[in-house]
């Protein structure tokens, strides 16, 4: 079951990455708005295999932080369908109290912050849940904060013996560099 859980989370989230690239590749705004929705709509569905594996491994700040990403992601979603200024402002408040929920979940089952695996999912929740949110507002500095998200999820699964979320993360990387790159040199085109 967790070589199908690794399977499902990760190729969902590869593909979300690679939506997000082709979407900053796209000439026209008709493309990339195409591009965005799917990377959108594919990042929510890999989002219950990743909680799974999480949980499974006790792994509570990222459980929570993944799990109150959703909003964040859909968020990103709404904003792309209707366009900035559309999304419920409730979507926020629900993705900082998994944020506060998953800490303190953490906290009580390990009696603090006491484990090198802690600090990974503290970095993992940095990077998903401001990328994400920087992202659904349409700003490229969220591809930064993805990137300390993957690397910290990559050597999260690597401690705890995931190795195809490992490699997926890693791979991921690739995609969200060229997708910064890429609305660079079209930021900087449009100055």
């Amino acid at each position: 079951m967790l070589t199908f859980l690794q399977i499902w989370g990760g190729a969902a989230y590869l593909l979300n990455k690679i939506c997000f690239s082709l979407a900053e590749r796209s000439l026209d705004a008709r493309t990339n708005r195409f591009w965005r929705i799917w990377s959108w709509t594919v990042f929510l569905a890999g989002l219950p295999a990743w909680v799974a594996v999480f949980a499974v491994e006790r792994n509570w700040i990222a459980t929570a932080v993944e799990s109150g990403g959703a909003p964040a992601m859909t968020v990103g979603l709404i904003v792309t369908l209707r366009g900035h200024g559309s999304e419920p402002r409730w979507l926020d408040l629900l993705a900082k109290y998994a944020v506060v929920f998953g800490l303190a979940a953490s906290f009580y089952d390990f009696g603090g912050i006491n484990t090198l695996n802690q600090w990974f999912e503290l970095a993992i929740a940095a990077g998903f849940l401001v990328g994400t949110y920087l992202l659904a507002k349409d700003r490229p500095q969220g591809y930064f904060w993805y990137i300390l998200g993957n690397v910290a999820c990559s050597a999260l699964m690597f401690n705890q013996g995931y190795q195809i979320l490992m490699l997926q993360q890693a791979a991921s990387l690739i995609f969200v560099i060229d997708a910064y790159r890429m609305r660079r040199r079209k930021m900087a085109r449009n100055q």
